[in-house]
C-alpha cells in the first residue's frame, strides 16, 4: 500500500455542547470522495470523561495540536481544520501558536475570535458547566432552521455540558501570522455580505475577520448547524475547498 504524503487531512471541529458524532452525515460523503477526514470530540465533550467539566482551553488546544502532528507524517503534509461555532476559540489559539501546522481553516458558522476574547467571561466561577439551553432559549442566540424533530432529539440526546472554564478562558493571542494562514468562511445563519460590512464595522464578533490576508468566502444559506440540516451540501463545500487548496 502507497502512502499520498501529500495528501491532505480534514480534522473536524464542532461547537459547544458538540462531539465528533455530530459530524456523522458529513463524513459519509466527505470520506468516499475526498481526502482523508478526521472528527474529533474536544477536551471537556466527552461524557466519559469524569474530570471533563474541569477541562481548559489550553487543554483542547494540545488535543488539536495532537491530532495535526498525528496528521502530519511529513513537513509537506496539508492540514485543514474545519472549526464550527464554538470551536472557534482554541483553533484561534491553534493558529496563533502554530500558523505554519496549518494548511488552510474552513470556518462553519464561525470566525476566529479577536484577541482577549472570551465566550462567557462573566460566567460565575460557580458555574461549574454550561448544559444545553432549551431549545426556544437557544433560537434566540442562534439559527435553528432546517433542523427536523429527529435533529434536535439527537441534538439534546447527545449534547455534553459546556465546561465552565472553556467558556470563561480569554483567548490570548501574540502572532499576527495566525491572519497569514489561508481562510475560507461558510457562511449559513448570516449572509456573507452582512459579515463582511459587520468585520469592517469593527463589530466585536466578527472584527478579527478584517485583518486577514487570505480570505475566500462561501454562502450556504441554512441554520447554525448546517451539518445536520445541509450535510451533502456542506461536504460538498468542504471538497471543494480542500481541492483547491490542494
Amino acid at each position: 500500500m502507497t502512502t499520498m504524503t501529500n495528501s491532505p487531512t480534514i480534522v473536524l471541529i464542532a461547537g459547544h455542547w458538540l462531539g465528533a458524532w455530530a459530524w456523522d452525515a458529513v463524513l459519509e460523503h466527505l470520506t468516499t470522495d475526498h481526502a482523508r477526514a478526521i472528527a474529533m470530540t474536544l477536551p471537556g465533550l466527552d461524557e466519559h470523561d469524569p474530570a471533563r467539566a474541569t477541562k481548559t482551553l489550553d487543554d483542547q488546544v494540545a488535543a488539536i495540536e495532537d491530532v495535526i502532528g498525528r496528521a502530519r507524517t511529513s513537513d509537506d503534509q496539508p492540514v485543514i481544520l474545519v472549526a464550527h461555532s464554538g470551536a472557534n476559540a482554541p483553533v484561534s489559539l491553534v493558529l496563533d501558536r502554530h500558523p505554519e501546522l496549518v494548511h488552510r481553516v474552513v470556518w462553519v458558522d464561525s470566525g476566529p475570535v479577536s484577541a482577549g476574547g472570551a465566550f462567557a467571561p462573566d460566567l460565575p466561577e460557580a458555574v461549574y458547566e454550561l448544559p444545553l439551553p432549551p431549545f426556544d432559549v437557544l433560537a434566540e442566540q442562534a439559527s435553528l432552521e432546517g433542523l427536523s424533530a429527529e435533529d434536535l432529539e439527537q441534538f439534546r440526546a447527545k449534547a455534553v455540558p459546556e465546561p465552565g472554564p472553556v467558556l470563561r478562558q480569554p483567548v490570548e493571542l501574540a502572532n499576527d501570522a495566525r491572519r497569514t494562514v489561508p481562510t475560507t468562511l461558510v457562511c449559513c445563519s448570516i449572509p456573507s455580505a452582512q459579515l463582511l460590512e459587520l468585520a469592517r464595522a469593527g463589530h466585536p464578533m466578527f472584527a478579527e475577520v478584517a485583518n486577514l490576508e487570505h480570505l475566500d468566502v462561501i454562502d450556504l444559506p441554512t441554520g447554525h448547524w448546517p451539518m445536520w440540516s445541509r450535510p451533502r451540501d456542506l461536504a460538498e463545500v468542504i471538497g471543494s475547498v480542500v481541492s483547491r487548496a490542494g
